[in-house]
């Protein structure tokens, strides 16, 4: 298995992977994996702890707390919690919500919630990947539910829905750590080959727990 967290003194720690590095080849290789957690992500973590050492009123917020109330923030570390603690909040999403599917799709509530929204799976695929492609720069693309209906959104950098007090179903980096090693600037191949790792148990139970929040 990937690494464990560490740092258990600081308020917000490094989730460990629940599969190995090379468990989403050959879609997303293991190096670009080891990488993406045990350097990027943790370096998300590392920056957002210290950002928040001085300031005893952050760390005992979640990210969502942190995220959506930026403005109350002191100003000397508002950008670092905006940046770090999105990049941590993403990322955290990000892991739990792949598992090599080989082409699977989603089913139930889930996929009818697709359906009404976009008019079928793989028009709702090809709007995902153009928003993706279509991401000037580093960024993500995310699904979440507003007023019940599934949205599409890009974001620049770290930006998450949690600034705006939403939680993302799921979502996909495309930031170029995230696909560089294997498809170089091919951002396009990579969003296409990413839909064979989505796990969509996980993603239909995201579903059901924030449509029940």
């Amino acid at each position: 298995m990937a690494n464990e967290a560490k740092d258990q003194k600081y308020p917000f720690k490094l989730p460990a992977l629940e599969y190995d590095f090379d468990a989403l080849e050959p879609v997303i290789d293991a190096k670009t994996m080891e990488l993406h957690h045990d350097k990027h992500h943790k370096a998300y973590v590392d920056k957002l702890n210290e950002a928040v050492e001085k300031h005893k009123d952050l760390q005992s917020k979640t990210l969502a707390e942190l995220l959506g109330n930026l403005d109350s923030a002191p100003e000397d570390v508002r950008s670092a919690v905006r940046n770090n603690g999105g990049g941590h909040a993403n990322h955290s999403m990000f892991w739990t919500t792949m598992k090599l599917n080989e082409g699977g799709k989603p089913s139930g509530s889930l996929a009818s919630a697709i359906d009404s929204a976009f008019g079928s799976f793989d028009d709702f695929k090809t709007k995902f990947n153009d928003a993706g492609v279509k991401q000037f720069g580093s960024g993500w693309v995310f699904v979440y539910s507003d007023g019940g209906s599934l949205k599409i959104e890009s974001a620049p950098n770290q930006d998450t829905p949690l600034q705006k007090g939403i939680e993302p179903i799921f979502g996909n980096d495309v930031w170029e750590h995230a696909y560089y090693l294997k498809y170089n600037n091919r951002r396009p191949d990579y969003l296409k080959a990413w839909w064979d790792v989505v796990d969509w148990v996980a993603v239909a139970a995201r579903y059901e727990k924030l449509r029940g929040a």
